[in-house]
């Protein structure tokens, strides 16, 4: 059962990184992204592609799409998610939803739909003993280390920071945030582009830790989905509180039996959902 629960927790961490673009997009534009799971998958695709055009190891590979990312991110928001937002919320579902659809079939015209991965050599397989009877992967140790130091720096950049401030400044009231003289769209992409870096950082985790094909967005985008329902909007520490809950839960339903895995976790979603609709660990006023 110990096992069960770390095994959980490497879990979590993963899905911490899926969930903090979604949670950081929400939590500044109020932007509810349907293609988040499809940019993962796309940024695992992009460090495949960009090891077999260069050759070059895969960490460096990955590092090199993180300031692509960036620009992308920035400029997605400013020429195409800009004009969705507004009180409705449905322009910005029905774009991602059609740019989910886009990046799902230029994946399978660039790579058709064979599962492929991010070859790691020996990592993939490395681990530490813990004690006579458990191992733990190297490379979930790092995913969790990696999930618990963005958490960290994003939660120090919205508490600390001149930029977190405007981003606060903007999510509460952009007109106002207006006439102190903040330009609200720039402050959205700017987010935007900070939450493309975290999905290529998920991507490429995931493209290591495992097979990636182009259907396997929808399903990344249900786990972010929930590990920021779980958590509560407005608090990266409750993001990630979610998904390890998340994690957890998925581990326990694979321990009782193998088809119950994913289920279990839907349960403890739906669960929270009914009995504590705002999250767990929701944002506090002040």
């Amino acid at each position: 059962m110990i096992e069960t629960l770390v095994q959980g927790v490497l879990l979590g961490g993963l899905y911490t990184l899926f969930a903090l673009g979604q949670s950081l997009m929400f939590g500044v534009m109020r932007l509810t992204n349907t293609a988040h799971g499809d940019f993962i998958i796309l940024a695992a695709f992009a460090v495949i592609g960009g090891i077999a055009l260069t050759g070059g190891e895969p960490g460096w590979v990955a590092l090199a799409v993180l300031p692509l990312a960036f620009g992308f991110g920035y400029a997605l928001q400013c020429y195409v998610l800009n004009g969705t937002l507004g009180k409705d919320p449905l322009p910005s579902l029905v774009v991602t939803f059609g740019l989910s659809i886009v990046i799902q079939n230029l994946l399978l015209e660039l790579f058709s739909a064979d599962p492929r991965a991010v070859e790691i050599g020996t990592l993939a397989t490395q681990g530490v003993q813990v004690g006579d009877a458990m191992s733990l992967g190297v490379l979930p140790l790092v995913v969790l280390a990696v999930a618990i130091i963005a958490t960290a720096l994003l939660q120090w950049l919205f508490a600390r920071t001149a930029l977190g401030r405007s981003f606060r400044a903007v999510s509460d009231d952009p007109e106002i945030a207006g006439l102190m003289g903040l330009d609200a769209r720039k402050v959205y992409a700017l987010a935007t582009a900070i939450a493309f870096v975290l999905i290529a950082i998920a991507g490429a985790l995931q493209g290591m830790r495992t097979t990636v094909s182009p259907s396997d967005g929808p399903l990344l985008l249900l786990f972010a989905f929930e590990a920021v329902i779980i958590g509560g909007m407005g608090s990266f520490w409750g993001t990630m509180a979610g998904a390890m809950i998340l994690g957890l839960a998925q581990q326990i339903g694979f321990r009782l039996d193998p088809g119950w895995g994913i289920w279990f976790g839907h349960i403890v979603f739906l669960a929270v959902l009914v009995l504590r609709p705002q999250g767990l660990f929701p944002k506090t006023k002040g």
